[in-house]
């Protein structure tokens, strides 16, 4: 299903809107966009298989080019707009991207983007940047475009670029469907519309940024299904609390970034408005501590529901919250693929043992574009299609999978494997912290030795007397040989919108401060 079958029987229905602003766009205006859109994009000159980039803040038009794109037979690369002109620019020549569709709250960084070989059409949804270069106006397309039906709706898809944390992003383009946009089939909708009880009546709160590939496959599915998306401009603990008791969500989807912001929230602020409608909270996007879902599940109800996946969709997992609670710390069973765990030279590890984790596929699931050696790097060395994006973890003998960290954050000190993750997960809980990164640095002796680098809750005063207090925590909980062996405070550490942290970043930024003392 698509949203124009919805916009024929409900037509003045939302299918989004702006949680800050009530910005609405409904499912019949939405049809009737896209349309026009689809019509403009053809005579441009785009074709199936081609290649829209989308650069935007949160926007109810986004959705509008997405499913323009989509009944045309075209890719859209949703961009970061956090993204640096060069990055960009990479981006653009990449994926390929001949139409470019710019939106609020990046004009500045795009600026210089229309002149881009191979774009042929650039639209600005607000003002246009000041390069002198040639922009359409999004609102002027729109009136230029036909509102008469199209014959051929080839099912689009999405070539998005995952975050980069380890090195320059890399683009997935899976296969485009042969199938119209209206024909059933889409896995999205396989995947979660039951699992998740997607329907008519879903109110859907997004509150990451919609160029992320959760939160964009996930809207466009629930309003494949008919229901209504609540996106936020941007996340705030106690606005994201707040819209689920103005616009009455049913559905939600977070990343435990999220989690802990609000559980950081004053119990005034907490208790302050009525949550009663929700009925599922999904999170995804990064593992989730025990003890923050446990304080999740104590204040909102066992309605927390876990997937885990990838940009890739190389396999996913899925847990609900009754399961969750005879398998704390897991990321649950395949519902596609078939894990594997294997060590450095690909062979099957046991039970409980934590390796590489591989989903076995009928057939390759991805490539990365434009990097066969990449491809490669992520294949199994027997079985092209097990396939792995460099996370650890390992299966219990119920087949549920349990994450332990990314191969590439990996501490080595002494020649024993040390997991960042569980340390992290440790000093999250403590009150005094509100955000930490754990991580590797070089060691004379041991290789390397374990840091923490540690964002301070309010009210908390970073120092060696805070220093001394989480080493004694973490020592409580964890093995001597992962407590830190220094613990630095910073203002902030640095992360994505979408929750996840740039831990390659602040890694080389202190590798790179000890060679040069």
């Amino acid at each position: 299903m698509y949203p124009g079958v919805h916009a024929a029987r409900t037509p003045d229905q939302p299918a989004v809107i702006m949680a800050a602003s009530g910005a609405r766009l409904t499912f019949g205006e939405l049809e009737e966009n896209s349309l026009r859109l689809a019509h403009r994009l053809r005579e441009q000159g785009l074709r199936r298989g081609d290649v829209i980039a989308l650069f935007s803040g949160n926007d109810p038009r986004v959705f509008e080019v997405y499913w323009a794109a989509q009944r045309t037979g075209l890719y859209v690369t949703a961009v970061n707009k956090l993204l640096g002109p060069d990055e960009l620019r990479y981006i653009l020549a990449d994926s390929g991207a001949q139409a470019l569709f710019v939106g609020p709250g990046v004009t500045a960084s795009a600026a210089g983007l229309s002149a881009h070989a191979r774009v042929r059409y650039a639209v600005a949804m607000d003002s246009a940047p000041a390069d002198g270069g040639e922009w359409h106006d999004y609102a002027a397309e729109l009136a230029a475009g036909l509102t008469d039906s199209l014959d051929d709706q080839p099912r689009g898809g999405d070539m998005l670029y995952s975050s980069g944390t380890t090195g320059r992003p890399k683009g997935i383009q899976p296969p485009l469907p042969d199938r119209q946009v209206s024909d059933p089939g889409d896995s999205m909708v396989a995947l979660f519309g039951d699992r998740l009880g997607l329907g008519p009546d879903t109110v859907f709160l997004s509150p990451a940024p919609l160029y992320h590939a959760a939160s964009l496959r996930l809207c466009a599915t629930v309003q494949a299904l008919g229901g209504t998306v609540v996106a936020m401009e941007r996340f705030d603990a106690e606005a994201a609390l707040r819209a689920v008791e103005t616009y009455q969500v049913t559905h939600s989807q977070w990343v435990p970034t999220m989690f802990v912001r609000m559980l950081r929230l004053p119990a005034e602020a907490r208790d302050r408005y009525d949550l009663s409608s929700l009925r599922v909270a999904v999170h995804a996007a990064a593992p989730c501590p025990a003890e923050i879902k446990q304080q999740m599940m104590a204040w909102w109800g066992p309605i927390l529901y876990e997937y885990y996946s990838s940009t890739e969709v190389a396999g996913v997992t899925w847990i609900g919250p009754q399961e969750w609670a005879a398998h704390q710390g897991s990321v649950g069973r395949a519902i596609l693929g078939v894990p594997h765990i294997c060590d450095d030279g690909g062979r099957d590890l046991p039970t409980g043992t934590a390796g590489a984790v591989y989903f076995e596929r009928d057939a390759r699931p991805f490539e990365y574009h434009n990097d066969p050696e990449r491809t490669r790097a992520a294949e199994h060395p027997d079985h092209p299609n097990w396939v792995t994006v460099g996370d650890i973890g390992f299966l219990d003998e119920e087949g549920y999978l349990y994450l332990t960290d990314r191969r590439a954050f990996m501490i080595i000190s002494g020649g024993v494997n040390i997991y960042p993750q569980e340390i992290e997960d440790a000093l999250t809980v403590h009150p005094a912290v509100a955000d930490v990164a754990v991580i590797g640095v070089p060691d004379p002796e041991m290789g390397e030795q374990v840091k923490a680098v540690v964002q301070v809750a309010p009210g908390h005063l970073p120092g060696e007397e805070l220093a001394a207090e989480l080493t004694v925590h973490v020592r409580s909980r964890l093995a001597g040989y992962k407590v830190p062996r220094s613990i630095d405070f910073v203002d902030e550490l640095p992360r994505t919108p979408t929750g996840k942290l740039l831990k390659g970043d602040l890694r080389d930024r202190y590798r790179a401060s000890v060679a040069r003392s």
